[in-house]
């Protein structure tokens, strides 16, 4: 398998590729929490290929499709910066549109936010740096950032930011290729990466902001919460606490910023979850009611009603596909 570079070749954390559309939302739509994912031929040559390397904490990854591709996504934990080589793509979250052409520079996904998506014959660079890795990266070069990660995106990047912010990737790559994902030298280049993209789109203090406002930043936090505790009993009111917001004022937050209620997202989350531990288990008659219920779903008979919508299929059925 060759890396996103097209060069010489290095083992892959994830390899997906088919010339099926079904099979293509199968595989695609849970690295990105994707909702309501469309898919469709262009011609009679439909395929696609999804590669990446690197770690849990930064991984360099390429998507390439020949046929078209719409739905809602998120990033998760996930920084993601994006740009497409070739190609038509859109962005579009709560309205606006953010660009997405070909040879356009480097660009932060809507963080904490789920965003809708549209590409059509493309071939797409993303970048995934881990929250929490990049908030240590800052604190280490003393950036001052209260953990919301609010960059300030109103300038563009300048040619010499880009330039750096490349030449950190090319680096990060000949270090994964040559050294593996234990050297010291990917390690040093996976924190070069992490700060040339605090240099590409530096971080800004996030302003107040009054209760039942829109808080893009406390969204955000909530979101955050609900994946670090999704085990965890969750109400409204937590996260309203977490927030800093009213129950009131988080419910309407939600819908306006996510395009659900608060309590629905932490079932989205610990669906994706629940499906995870599903495909990585090893089948056994009791797997599917110990995984739900660590996950919080108590009644299985509204769980297992819940999955097949969500999913196309029943958890058991889940649990006994074949591990590739």
């Amino acid at each position: 398998m060759y890396d996103l570079l097209g060069q010489r070749p290095v083992e892959p954390m994830i390899a997906l590729s088919g010339r099926d559309p079904q099979g293509a939302v199968r595989e695609l739509a849970p690295l990105y929490s994707g909702v309501g994912w469309y898919c469709r031929p262009v011609d009679e040559q439909f395929w696609f290929k999804y590669v990446a390397i690197g770690d849990d904490l930064v991984s360099l990854r390429r998507l390439q499709m020949h046929g078209f591709l719409s739905g809602t996504a998120s990033t998760g934990e996930d920084i993601v910066v994006h740009w497409l080589e070739h190609g038509r793509g859109r962005v579009t979250v709560g309205g606006d549109r953010i660009p997405s052409q070909a040879a356009a520079t480097p660009t932060v996904l809507p963080v904490g936010r789920q965003f809708r998506i549209e590409y059509e014959d493309w071939d797409q660079r993303l970048i995934h740096v881990r929250h929490d890795f990049l908030l240590d990266v800052a604190a280490e070069d003393d950036v001052a950032v209260d953990g919301a990660l609010i960059f300030d995106t109103s300038v563009a990047p300048s040619s010499h930011d880009v330039g750096r912010w490349h030449q950190s990737l090319r680096r990060a790559v000949e270090a994964f290729r040559s050294d593996g994902p234990q050297s010291v030298s990917w390690l040093a280049a996976r924190r070069d990466v992490a700060r040339a993209l605090l240099q590409l789109y530096p971080l800004r203090e996030a302003t107040p902001a009054p209760v039942g406002s829109s808080a893009d930043g406390r969204v955000a936090a909530a979101v955050r919460y609900v994946h670090a505790h999704a085990k965890e009993p969750l109400t409204v009111v937590d996260l309203a606490r977490v927030a800093g917001l009213s129950v009131r004022g988080l419910q309407e937050a939600f819908r306006r910023e996510v395009q659900t209620t608060p309590l629905a997202y932490v079932r989205e989350v610990r669906l994706e979850m629940v499906r995870s531990e599903l495909q990585a288990a090893a089948p056994r008659d009791e797997a599917v009611a110990t995984i739900a219920r660590r996950w919080g779903f108590s009644h299985l008979g509204r769980f297992a009603s819940t999955y097949r919508a969500r999913y196309g299929e029943y958890p058991h059925e889940t649990l006994r596909l074949p591990h590739t």
